[in-house]
């Protein structure tokens, strides 16, 4: 990619919000109720921060989008990129929001809401329309973002081309003698550097920290001799970077090369698996059995991966269980791990998008162990 992507535009915001409402209508609902996060951000481009106060995106099929905001909230919300595809309704301080919302709704509809809707604002719709019924987009619409076009494509793969950047370049730092979080601040420094307007994480896990997947960067000081996993990413031009890649701090046991070696391995099969119509659980399936041929599958503890877009983790994921084929434009993390309670630990990630004929990463630095001093 070159350059800033182009903004999208209304007629962008337009389309998915037109695509929403069919797939509410589709799913046998009576519309969705869109929360501030990133399901409106996505369908509108605004980006309010969720308060007690209501505001909510009333989308139905054969029905103008609706956006419904506090008064003194709506200058904000008509400068958003996808105003002029929508009709804004205000209410003032003193009011009952969902009184003003409630003739937007069919009174005994069941309707698609966001996950992350405060669930003061869920029960005021139910106590203002008890026969109406709600379910989780997750639940009842989990592809809704699930397959991005090109323009999100271009975003996707700048962030990993970032993160890829960022990776190259912490290898470099000093690891032995520093604490966790000095390696953490290095790595949010560099993704800044490389362009990421947010960061949501900077995992460094060394030596026997690194066996816990979601550790937090603390004050131990990395030894000669550890393993440290580093898993870090975040948002650029409004797209999520996640990658992980396991180091090594002075030259690694046998033992430590092997698990990084099968790691290695199983994260190549969960990527050779991605292709269009194959089952998100496929993916998970053909990295797991890697890990569990090699007697270490009680210690892989989580799922193979996960989506990826306008955040960092969302549908669809790669776990036993889950049947939604793949299709191209899908975009999710293979990840696999093998975590050894108060030893070591490994993960080797990248984010993928599924094509017409197969697998595309979107990260592409080296894998194999690397040597950091």
């Amino acid at each position: 990619m070159t350059g800033i992507p182009a903004p999208f535009t209304a007629d962008d915001y337009k389309a998915r919000m037109d695509r929403a409402a069919s797939a509410a209508a589709d799913a046998g609902l009576a519309g969705l109720l869109v929360a501030p996060g990133p399901d409106l951000v996505w369908l509108t481009g605004y980006q309010p921060v969720a308060t007690e106060r209501l505001t909510v995106l009333v989308l139905a099929a054969g029905q103008e989008p609706v956006l419904v905001v506090p008064t003194l909230e709506a200058p904000d919300a008509e400068r958003s990129a996808g105003a002029s595809a929508l009709s804004l309704r205000d209410w003032t301080d003193g009011k009952n929001p969902y009184a003003t919302t409630a003739p937007l709704l069919d009174v005994d509809g069941r309707f698609g809401i966001s996950d992350n809707s405060w669930a003061m604002h869920l029960l005021g719709f139910q106590q203002e329309l008890p026969s109406t019924s709600y379910v989780s987009l997750t639940e009842a619409l989990p592809m809704l973002r699930a397959v991005k076009d090109a323009a999100e494509l271009e975003r996707l793969t700048a962030a990993g081309a970032a993160a890829d950047s960022t990776y190259e370049e912490i290898k470099k730092v000093p690891f032995a003698g520093r604490k966790e979080t000095e390696v953490a601040a290095d790595l949010d420094g560099l993704l800044r550097k490389f362009g990421h307007t947010q960061v949501d994480f900077t995992i460094v896990g060394s030596g026997p920290n690194g066996a816990n997947p979601h550790h937090e960067a603390g004050d131990r000081v990395i030894e000669n001799g550890d393993m440290v996993v580093l898993d870090f990413g975040g948002l650029l031009y409004g797209y999520g970077s996640d990658t992980s890649r396991t180091v090594h701090v002075g030259e690694p046991s046998a033992e430590e090369q092997r698990v990084h070696d099968i790691v290695r391995e199983a994260q190549e099969a969960g990527c050779r698996a991605v292709r269009p119509g194959a089952s998100c659980q496929e993916i998970d399936r053909a990295a797991r059995a890697v890990i569990t041929d090699a007697g270490y599958g009680e210690y892989f503890i989580h799922r193979t991966g996960h989506g990826i877009g306008v955040t960092t983790h969302e549908p669809p994921y790669m776990i036993e269980g889950e049947a939604l084929p793949l299709v191209p434009g899908m975009c999710f993390s293979v990840e696999p791990g093998i975590y050894l309670p108060g030893r070591f630990g490994v993960r080797i990630e990248d984010i993928v998008t599924v094509t017409d004929g197969g697998v595309r990463r979107l990260n592409t630095t080296p894998r194999e162990l690397a040597i950091v001093n």
